[in-house]
């Protein structure tokens, strides 16, 4: 499992919710990055369609994950992500590579749309 979570929309540095503010503070800014793809306006925030054949960048924070097993299960119910139920989520969590700034590449979670709503 990855260490680390790659944000692009309200996840951000300075941009979280109130109502996911708390988690995202316990989140420890390791860098930025980009992955390939698109991203859709959904009204008040976007979501990310990737794409490794695409050449347009969606920039973003790559934070690393604390140890505390409560952060991700408040991620996943903040981004309306449901492990055991994909067919009903607005994202979906998956593992995707991550270009940092330095050049590396590196697998993250991503939330992405679920298109195969």
């Amino acid at each position: 499992m990855s260490r680390f979570l790659f944000t692009y929309g309200s996840l951000q540095p300075g941009k979280a919710p109130a109502e996911i503010a708390p988690v995202v503070a316990k989140l420890e800014i390791v860098g930025r990055g980009f992955v390939l793809g698109t991203l859709r306006g959904l009204g008040p925030y976007p979501g990310a369609v990737l794409d490794e054949a695409s050449g347009h960048r969606i920039p973003g924070t790559i934070y690393r994950l604390p140890e505390d097993p409560e952060v991700m299960p408040r991620l996943d119910e903040y981004e309306e992500f449901f492990p055991d139920e994909p067919e009903r989520s607005e994202f979906l969590r998956e593992l995707h590579p991550v270009h940092w700034e330095d050049g590396r590449v590196e697998m993250c979670w991503v939330y992405v749309l679920n298109q195969r709503k």
